[in-house]
């Protein structure tokens, strides 16, 4: 018996170490607003408005000597009805697997595109850049190329860090092979990036960001600038700039961008301009409640195009 107590006491101390090195972790996010919305020359109206919600579930492995396997599920939700978003697949916003060393990471599956991350959704953050406050002048076609990917991520050096992903059209009508590129720097309270896409569509989609940030005390301030072109269509700039004051548990936000008419996206016909007014109370690091006023003048006749909301919501992560 005590042979076997022996064996057994061995076997829990040698397996303990093992599953300690794996975790997986269910999280989550319910962002929903309340909201008056007025678009185009239509009647203001009342609505409950879903501001990305999402749900996930995140893994990681130790598989010893510094090198560690991951994978990420994401699920985008409406949260004013329960029904999916983001198309007919179930992880509609992400799904991949990494391996992690010293020599950076590889990504493989499906996911938005890091300069997005690297350089507008930091200057448009009063809301995390969801919901009818999102940013809507930035190039946003790199979001049509978030599947099928291989990504590589560096490690950090001296504040320095490069991500690059390449989508596979894989010969499917209608696709076309893309990569999106960025780099970032930051010390201190300073961030700055510069990211590229392209898409190989017939009309040879590009467009490149430059974006930085910079926080000191209370205070941060960012503003981005954007070229986009595209074959038989007059090349755009965008630009955006904000500022956030924290005090206590609160934040104060404003947000300003404009375009002028250019290449194949949205605001192709006109010009169009963007101004957001924000207020955030955290009450905890997990919950917020806010307000926010928005405003999106495309510079069409008789209005046409032009949206306008005054919202209060509720955030809160799991």
């Amino acid at each position: 018996m005590k042979k076997i107590a022996l064996v057994a006491a061995l076997a829990a101390a040698t397996a303990a170490p093992a599953f300690a090195q794996s975790s997986v972790t269910l999280w989550g996010r319910l962002n929903t607003t309340v909201e008056s919305q007025k678009i185009g020359n239509q009647d203001r109206k009342a609505v409950v408005e879903n501001n990305n919600s999402r749900l996930g579930l995140r893994g990681t492995e130790d598989l010893g000597g510094g090198l560690k396997a991951s994978f990420n599920l994401e699920h985008g939700l409406n949260s004013d009805t329960g029904a999916a978003s983001g198309g007919s697949q179930f992880w509609n916003r992400q799904a991949n697997v990494e391996l992690t060393g010293s020599f950076g990471t590889v990504r493989l599956g499906s996911w938005f595109p890091d300069s997005y991350f690297s350089t507008v959704d930091r200057t448009s953050n009063h809301n995390h850049d969801t919901g009818s406050s999102s940013d809507a002048l930035f190039s946003s076609f790199a979001f049509g190329f978030r599947t099928n990917k291989v990504g590589y991520f560096s490690p950090t050096v001296n504040g320095f860090s490069v991500n690059a992903s390449l989508h596979a059209g894989e010969g499917a009508a209608g696709d076309a092979r893309a990569m999106d590129l960025s780099a970032n720097y930051e010390v201190g309270g300073l961030h700055v990036a510069a990211a590229y896409s392209q898409a190989d569509t017939a009309t040879k989609r590009k467009n490149y960001t430059l974006e930085a940030d910079y926080s000191f005390g209370p205070f941060l301030v960012a503003g981005y600038v954007q070229r986009e072109t595209a074959s038989g269509f007059k090349a755009r700039n965008i630009a955006r700039v904000s500022a956030m004051y924290t005090l206590g548990q609160s934040e104060f936000h404003f947000n300003i961008g404009g375009t002028k008419a250019g290449a194949d996206g949205t605001f192709r016909n006109a010009g169009a301009s963007q101004w957001t007014l924000g207020y955030n109370y955290n009450l905890s690091k997990r919950t917020k409640v806010y307000g926010y006023i928005t405003d999106v003048d495309q510079k069409l006749a008789n209005g046409a195009g032009d949206f306008n909301s005054l919202a209060v919501g509720v955030r809160h992560n799991f």
